[in-house]
């Protein structure tokens, strides 16, 4: 397992992880994606959708949980747990029909259902580093062809 670390300095760089990120995705793979907000959590994850071939907008789900992508290399899931306080109390459905098959699924603000997403193929956690900014970690399979 592989783990490396950079900094960004404005969104284009930030978009530009994620389409490199994008490279390494299989069928099935999670992505878990944390961070404050404002950290570039929906950035990171729009630049990994660009480079799977989305053209659409791709913007964070906050309102409805869950947004799905299609037309690219792979379908898209793109859920956002952050307004969700306690998961055992929804539909075990919720999730799940978000992850696995053929797609590849991102998760922000994944805490809350940790327990249900399974192990992650890739952990991603975003920091503001002042002004535009960001730190980015990411831990997972090998990661030299993200960052290094």
């Amino acid at each position: 397992m592989g783990e490396q670390r950079t900094e960004t300095r404005g969104a284009a760089e930030t978009e530009a992880i994620g389409a490199r990120l994008a490279e390494t995705l299989s069928p099935g793979d999670v992505v878990v994606v944390s961070g404050d907000l404002g950290a570039g959590k929906t950035t990171l994850i729009r630049g990994a959708a660009r480079a799977l071939g989305v053209t659409e907008p791709v913007t964070s789900p906050t309102f409805t949980i869950g947004r799905r992508y299609t037309g690219g290399r792979l379908p898209i899931s793109h859920l956002d747990l952050y307004r969700l306080e306690d998961i055992e109390a929804e539909d075990p459905v919720l999730i799940e029909d978000y992850l696995g098959g053929d797609g590849v699924a991102f998760v922000e603000w994944p805490a809350v259902g940790i327990d249900r997403l399974g192990r992650p193929a890739i952990e991603v956690r975003l920091e503001h580093a002042g002004e535009e900014r960001r730190t980015i970690e990411i831990v997972g399979r090998s990661t030299n062809s993200i960052i290094g």
